[in-house]
């Protein structure tokens, strides 16, 4: 087996998954607000669902990843959950930047 590195555990998809799914949701709603601006309606369309569902969906696979990894390599596994929670604030951060939520 190979030696643990970082890069290692970051090309497992429980490690990079996460960190796609937030980077697609902070897209969107960069799109979303670039194209059509900021919505003044209650009412959520779309780019919300989707967002919502990228956010939620994460929540599982990074349980699992950390269950996995963090036994086996505790330092490397926190340096990519830090990751994982870095780009779900990132995404988080631009909604309530553009007071979508």
């Amino acid at each position: 087996m190979d030696p643990l590195t970082f890069g290692s555990i970051l090309k497992r998809p429980s490690a990079f998954l996460p960190l796609a799914m937030s980077m697609i949701a902070l897209t969107l709603v960069l799109a979303a607000v670039g194209l059509s601006g900021i919505p003044r309606n209650s009412d959520e369309g779309a780019v919300a669902h989707l967002w919502q569902l990228l956010m939620a969906g994460q929540v599982p696979i990074i349980l699992f990843f950390a269950i996995r990894w963090l036994p086996r390599s505790p330092r490397l596994t926190l340096f990519v959950l830090a990751q994982q929670a870095g780009a779900a604030l990132a995404s988080l951060a631009a909604v309530f930047f553009f007071k979508l939520g």
